[in-house]
């Protein structure tokens, strides 16, 4: 408990814990929607987009999150764009645009110096690196995501569940897969910072797949995601502060195991 008290009175740690909560919870309620329709590796194609734009960020010595934010929203409205109008499935479309920017982000970063500390902090996350900057887009973030899920909870639940039903509607469908997508592409460059664009795609999918193994019902799979996020993450947080641990990996390591235990009480149930 001491040494608790001791790593919450440094500010870095308590930006970290911030913004780590923030952006759990967000991708966890984004994941919910993304895992159900068969888009959550959009956050692993998005991360490697992310790689590609911070190795020409620092290559060109620009700030990575000023030159990432916009090249990843970009590279979510293409992916959801041709897996809606062209007829490419998601999972295609994220492919592709997952190894473009990763054969991008090679090829920039042999040009430039190579791998240094700053690229290694991105790809694995690191808690030093979390800025005020940082905690204003989480708390943004988190504001937007929460009220949109309050606001459009009915046609989020309609366009998730059947999404024929939600266009014989007259719901604009296209406008609501955009917004998430807009949103997650931001969860990932904010998320980047604390768990690594390596890692980034776990906050959306285990808490999402854990929560839809002992809900039932669409609304208690939201709750319940964003709950196991952010248990999940303090208990990363804390266990890596304790025991001199990478972050984002013991917080992955930690929603694979609330995984494990809840496909277990699934069975029980």
């Amino acid at each position: 408990m001491n040494d608790l008290m001791t790593m919450l009175s440094f500010d870095f740690v308590r930006r970290a814990l911030l913004v780590g909560l923030l952006v759990s919870v967000c991708a966890a309620l984004l994941g919910v929607i993304l895992v159900l329709k068969h888009y959550s590796l959009i956050g692993h194609g998005l991360a490697d987009v992310g790689f590609a734009s911070l190795t020409l960020a620092l290559a060109l010595g620009l700030n990575p999150v000023l030159v990432s934010m916009p090249l990843v929203i970009a590279a979510s409205f293409i992916i959801m764009y041709y897996s809606q109008k062209k007829g490419i499935s998601g999972d295609t479309a994220i492919g592709i645009a997952a190894t473009t920017a990763l054969a991008l982000g090679g090829i920039i970063t042999y040009l430039s110096k190579g791998f240094n500390i700053d690229v290694g902090g991105y790809l694995f996350g690191s808690v030093l690196s979390i800025e005020k900057t940082d905690v204003i887009l989480s708390v943004i973030l988190a504001l937007l995501v929460v009220g949109i899920f309050i606001i459009f909870y009915n046609r989020l639940f309609i366009i998730t569940c059947d999404e024929g039903f939600a266009k014989a509607s007259g719901i604009k469908v296209s406008f609501y897969q955009f917004l998430i997508a807009f949103l997650t592409a931001i969860t990932v460059v904010i998320g980047m910072r604390i768990v690594g664009t390596l890692l980034i795609s776990s906050l959306i999918i285990f808490p999402a797949v854990s929560a839809k193994k002992i809900s039932k019902s669409f609304k208690g799979m939201i709750f319940t995601a964003a709950i196991l996020s952010a248990v999940c993450f303090l208990l990363g947080m804390f266990a890596s502060a304790l025991l001199n641990l990478p972050t984002g990996a013991c917080v992955v390591t930690a929603n694979v195991i609330v995984m494990i235990f809840s496909g277990i009480a699934a069975r029980f149930k």
